[in-house]
């Protein structure tokens, strides 16, 4: 959003007789909810959040006690330019700071304390790997500039084993990409190319994890509580528990309405709310934790393979009119769209030494602690470990350490436990790990007895990432709309990246201005890819130190000049 956009927007015309109600209770729900109170002038006690569980949050999860374990489905790395949200939460008051706001703390914090990583990957249980460069050979620099220049009508649904050559995905830079953004070969290329474009001032410290932001604690405790609070503070109604099963629309040729909300409050019978042209209806279509299940230390957790509840939804939804998207895109292969974590509760000083000596630096209170993940090369799960500023909990103990780990490839066997590691339960996974740090058998148990391992499968934690064309991901708001909207990780947003916090806000902002025909528009992407500064850093990164095509040609053309120091 540029300076002349920061607007107090006018009072919509009859607003204060629309109701809203926001289906799902993830980051997407709750921006579009402040948004609506913010921007829209919209009353929060007009405001309603449906969420069939029993707790606000979405993907954006965090619990537990030391006890019986912590447990974060997973993390979300950040950055600066993520325009959508750091408006959102920077008018979000702190919890531990009520005169300040979420984005004055968490700024302040990593400007104290900027990212960096001492340890990118290991090998041959527990060797350090060189990290300095991104190990890309002149044929695989190519083959992304390719990419880069290539538009996305023309890639449809390709794949990236179907674009990129086997050598390509064997460097150091598809080991970091795929393990920071969670790629598999199978996904669909236009991602990729969206992340490069949306990125790519990142390039030169990719390898190192520099630039990246992190919350002081775990994503619930640092964004969803205080907003949450915000809301309630308005007077945001949050009917949790409250599963929707259908909507009622009315379409015309060139009208789309939603007449009634059909669903069932703590499984009860089904009731309908009656909506007119009057209210909106924003529908968070689709969940990457959606079916997650639980473990322990002594039982794996079971795959859901039946359909859930948001996604039953959306198909109910789609069947009506093809602008709504198609679900089953996304939704109808789990073998291809599931990966593992699980949660490592550690007392004691043990596991804090061991994870010490590869961050290379002591994990000081609220300090970076490995810098981001640590990658494990030659584990037969590629399997990634990182240790988070700690604590990671408000609750948590000052002897008990919180580490998280996943692995892209839950179907293979492992490398020290011979088994599938959706298989495994919690002690056999930290057995996996250690393996893999060095430890020797014989020594597992002192690490074992002071731990507590919760592991999870996610069904659909990859599925936004699955090769899809136009079409398949539903407008935010619709051609002919009047009152529904999509939005979250499902909803086509022109230009930025899924699997990131910043589709969520931006979809919810987009759906709120667009069916409130606000003056304002939402903030602008980081327009990285066209900065020719930035795009020469991210060449010369990915050559290595080696000289760019041209590059003494160039820099002749340019001596004396004032764009001498570009390249």
């Amino acid at each position: 959003m540029v300076n002349y956009e920061r607007i107090k927007t006018l009072k919509p015309e009859g607003i204060e007789n629309k109701k809203a109600y926001l289906i799902g209770g993830g980051i997407a729900s709750l921006a579009a909810a402040q948004y609506l109170i913010r921007d829209g002038h919209m009353d929060g006690k007009n405001i309603t959040i449906l969420e069939q569980k029993n707790i606000l949050g979405g993907s954006m999860d965090g619990a537990g006690n030391a006890k019986d374990g912590y447990v974060a489905l997973g993390g979300r790395e950040m950055e600066e330019h993520y325009e959508c949200m750091w408006d959102l939460f920077g008018k979000v008051p702190s919890l531990e700071e009520p005169e300040r706001y979420v984005l004055d703390e968490f700024r302040e914090l990593n400007n104290a304390d900027p990212n960096y990583s001492n340890c990118r990957a290991i090998a041959n249980r527990g060797e350090k790997l060189d990290f300095s460069t991104l190990g890309l050979a002149p044929n695989h620099v190519k083959q992304l500039t390719k990419l880069f220049l290539a538009t996305e009508d023309s890639l449809g649904a390709i794949t990236v084993e179907q674009f990129f050559d086997a050598s390509f995905l064997e460097t150091d830079f598809w080991l970091y990409w795929r393990s920071m953004f969670a790629f598999e070969n199978w996904h669909a290329l236009v991602e990729m190319k969206r992340y490069m474009h949306r990125f790519i001032h990142l390039m030169p410290g990719m390898n190192k994890m520099e630039g990246l932001v992190f919350t002081k604690y775990n994503q619930y405790d640092s964004m969803i509580l205080p907003l949450k609070k915000l809301l309630e503070s308005q007077g945001v109604v949050l009917d949790l528990n409250t599963k929707v099963t259908d909507l009622d629309i009315d379409i015309t040729a060139d009208k789309k309405t939603v007449t009634g909300i059909h669903l069932t409050r703590n499984g009860k019978k089904e009731e309908l709310i009656k909506t007119t042209e009057n209210d909106l209806v924003f529908f968070t279509n689709g969940s990457m934790t959606e079916n997650a299940t639980l473990g322990n230390m002594d039982k794996a957790p079971i795959l859901d393979r039946s359909e859930g509840a948001c996604w039953s939804l959306w198909k109910n939804i789609a069947k009506k009119d093809a602008s709504f998207g198609k679900p089953e895109v996304f939704c109808s292969d789990i073998d291809k769209t599931t990966w593992e974590s699980y949660t490592i509760t550690a007392k004691g000083p043990k596991m804090r030494k061991l994870m010490e000596k590869f961050a290379q630096r002591e994990f000081a209170p609220h300090q970076t602690a490995t810098g981001g993940i640590i990658t494990i090369k030659d584990s037969k799960w590629l399997l990634s470990v990182t240790v988070n500023r700690q604590p990671q909990f408000t609750n948590q103990p000052d002897d008990v350490i919180v580490i998280w780990a996943y692995a892209l490839f839950p179907n293979n066997e492992g490398d020290f436990i011979k088994k599938k590691m959706s298989e495994c339960n919690g002690r056999e996974l930290l057995q996996e790990l250690l393996y893999h740090l060095g430890i020797d058998e014989k020594d597992m148990d002192e690490y074992i007895d002071t731990t507590i391992v919760i592991p999870s499968i996610m069904p659909y934690i990859t599925s936004q990432f699955m090769p899809r064309v136009k079409g398949d991901r539903p407008e935010v708001v619709p051609v002919g709309s009047t009152n529904l909207a999509f939005i979250g990780q499902f909803a086509e947003v022109k230009g930025d990246c899924v699997f990131t916090v910043e589709y969520s806000v931006r979809s919810a902002i987009m759906a709120v201005y667009t069916l409130l025909g606000l003056e304002k528009n939402p903030p602008e992407i980081y327009p990285s890819q066209y900065d020719v500064r930035i795009v020469a850093k991210a060449a010369k990164a990915m050559y290595s130190g080696r000289p760019l095509p041209a590059e003494g040609i160039i820099k002749k053309l340019l001596s004396n000049t004032s764009l001498e120091g570009l390249i």
